[in-house]
């Protein structure tokens, strides 16, 4: 599967047939068969048929419009799974305090590991920097073993605060002086590098999103993120071992030059990727979208693993109430004073 990206300006999209056409002005410009397409993502001034968006949601094609100059992602869901008894465990066990703490420490513990592999595999490429990234490694390995027996869901976030500190100074010694990387900071990112990682994390959570809702989840029920209006705190669960992920990605951007400095500007709303880095920037995304959603797919069959037992008794009860049904109806049926 694959996804659609339009970032250009005064474009129209409309439905014909089973395929998408984009116009400019009545100019035909390209015609984008439905069936391989995934996602499809808006930027600026795009303006789509409702007809186009009514076969995009029967086709299980998620839209994601990303709004403004920082690109604040809003998704329009496709149609949503048959199985309601997952989104029913699904939010029985959101209440259920053991299991939220469970989950949330198997979740901070991948994500750490992942780290740590990341870290190791940047030590054997960048020798030159071998203390700084042990150091990160050893304080990653301990956070990681920590998070295992951390006691409550505040203790694992400063658990993974301070993995995720290591984690960036480790990153920091590998990324070229030149990008002025001294960290992780966002809202909004004040350099390059943070600016590719703000876009990435961006990206990858709402496809988390998406994903999640296509397979019968609620993404705004989470387990180690709180309920929070508006936000999908289910997809900032799931983003958490991902962001390795992503970071790899835009570590590669800037290694083979894909995106360069000159590509971003600092402005009041912080450092922005221009248009000519987004083309090379969606390219790229685009390229690894296979791997990169190869990898969100396992991290909602591993979600769905750890949920399964809670459904069980929800079909245990629902084949109850058949039976009951079916009793009852034969019951009725054979009434003599009917």
């Amino acid at each position: 599967m694959s996804s659609l990206i339009v970032d250009r300006r005064g474009v129209h999209l409309a439905l014909d047939g089973n395929a998408i056409v984009i116009r400019e002005d009545e100019e035909r410009l390209a015609t984008i068969p439905i069936q391989p397409l995934s996602r499809v993502f808006l930027k600026g001034d795009v303006s789509v048929s409702a007809n186009l968006l009514g076969k995009l949601g029967e086709a299980g094609v998620g839209v994601i419009i990303l709004a403004g100059r920082r690109g604040k992602p809003a998704l329009m869901l496709a149609r949503p799974h048959n199985d309601a008894r997952r989104r029913v465990a699904q939010i029985l066990k959101a209440f259920d305090e053991p299991f939220a703490l469970e989950f949330s420490r198997a979740l901070v513990h991948r994500k750490c590991e992942g780290q740590r592999y990341f870290l190791l595999e940047l030590r054997q490429r960048y020798p030159g920097v071998r203390l700084e990234l042990t150091h990160a490694i050893r304080q990653i390995e301990k956070a990681a073993v920590d998070a295992q027996s951390a006691q409550s869901i505040a203790a694992l976030r400063g658990i993974e605060g301070h993995a995720a500190r290591y984690y960036f100074s480790g990153l920091k010694a590998v990324v070229p002086d030149s990008w002025g990387f001294h960290g992780r900071n966002r809202r909004p990112p004040r350099d390059p590098f943070n600016a590719l990682l703000s876009l990435t994390y961006t990206l990858m959570h709402a496809e988390i999103a998406l994903s999640l809702f296509g397979a019968g989840f609620d993404p705004f029920v989470g387990f180690y993120h709180a309920l929070s209006f508006g936000r999908e705190s289910l997809a900032s669960d799931l983003l958490e071992p991902l962001r390795v992920v992503c970071d790899r990605f835009c570590l590669e951007l800037i290694r083979n030059e894909t995106v360069r400095k000159e590509h971003f500007s600092q402005t009041e709303s912080g450092c922005l990727l221009g248009k000519a880095g987004r083309q090379h920037f969606y390219g790229a995304y685009e390229h690894a979208g296979n791997d990169l959603r190869s990898a969100i797919e396992q991290e909602v069959e591993w979600l769905s693993d750890w949920l399964k037992a809670a459904e069980e008794p929800l079909a245990a009860a629902e084949e109850a109430w058949e039976a009951f049904a079916s009793a009852s109806d034969s019951s009725v049926a054979s009434d003599p004073l009917e």
